[in-house]
């Protein structure tokens, strides 16, 4: 009789985590990125987004990645590995752009540009961090789905249960299998489920790679859709990220979302994200497909 295989720890799927995030380098500025453990069918969006931010950033001496925009162009196929090609487009004095390109069979399914800055002071503003429980007192998404798993098609299962690196504690908790209308805003709290190396760079792909997981959604909420429901198609189109302030992938963030407008097949959704004490050090935006089919 075949042994149950022994149930990982946080430690080792974080490890994995950070296995796929450490792209590997072919020749000078042309990288390849691993592939997910375990994944299948499409890439996750994220994914691609940190692997191409990290070796932009493995191109990049004395300056700080502060911002990248993605456009997502064919979905990712978790059979083949991805390569990077990063293109030096500009090196000034106080800043430098990249321009990265995700190939996969030859062709490309994402082209990125990410800048970079030297470190300096500046005039500061920053919007209040919305007023919502700690997540102590919150369940994770990982619970609440357990809750209702009984309710999920056999075969969706163990996609739906798998652990993963990112812990999401939504504020509150969306219904996947028979979603309301509900206002177009949406707040979770997010960290890395171990503790990550000390290595800055590392925190703001942790980030990026989180950052996709909860802002699609966000524009389907008014119409009482979701991924469960039947001939409901949705995609990312593209995808940017701010980076404000230092901050710690593995301590508690707050993604505040919302999505100001929908229409012709798309929705356009807005992100926040802060620390447990209140600095505002991301934002994000992305524009989805999102449209019935049939």
């Amino acid at each position: 009789m075949d042994q149950p295989k022994p149930r990982r720890t946080d430690a080792e799927i974080v490890q994995e985590l950070l296995t796929l995030l450490d792209v590997e380098e072919l020749d000078v500025d042309l990288y390849r990125g691993h592939r997910q453990p375990g994944g299948r069918g499409r890439v996750f969006g994220g994914q691609v987004i940190a692997q191409g931010l990290q070796a932009a950033q493995r191109s990049v001496e004395e300056k700080i990645a502060h911002s990248l925009h993605a456009y997502f162009m064919r979905p990712g196929n978790e059979d083949y590995p991805i390569t990077y090609r990063v293109v030096r487009d500009f090196d000034g004095g106080s800043f430098a752009t990249r321009r990265v390109i995700a190939m996969q069979r030859g062709v490309p399914i994402l082209s990125m540009t990410a800048s970079f800055q030297r470190e300096e002071g500046g005039f500061h503003h920053q919007d209040a961090m919305p007023d919502v429980p700690p997540p102590e007192e919150l369940r994770s998404e990982q619970e609440l789905r357990r809750a209702r798993i009984d309710e999920i098609p056999e075969a969706m299962r163990p996609f739906f249960l798998r652990r993963r690196p990112i812990e999401i504690r939504p504020v509150a908790a969306r219904d996947w299998l028979d979603p309301k209308t509900a206002p177009p805003l949406s707040h979770s709290w997010f960290r890395a489920i171990a503790p990550l190396p000390d290595d800055p760079a590392l925190h703001r792909a942790v980030l990026s790679f989180a950052s996709d997981m909860s802002l699609l959604g966000t524009s389907s909420l008014p119409h009482a859709v979701s991924w469960f429901t039947p001939n409901f198609q949705s995609a990312s189109l593209d995808h940017a990220v701010w980076l404000h302030e230092p901050f710690r992938a593995d301590e508690w963030l707050l993604y505040a979302t919302d999505s100001p407008w929908a229409g012709h097949a798309r929705g356009f959704n807005r992100g926040r994200i802060f620390t447990r004490d209140g600095r505002l050090v991301a934002s994000t935006a992305q524009e989805g497909l999102m449209r019935m089919r049939g």
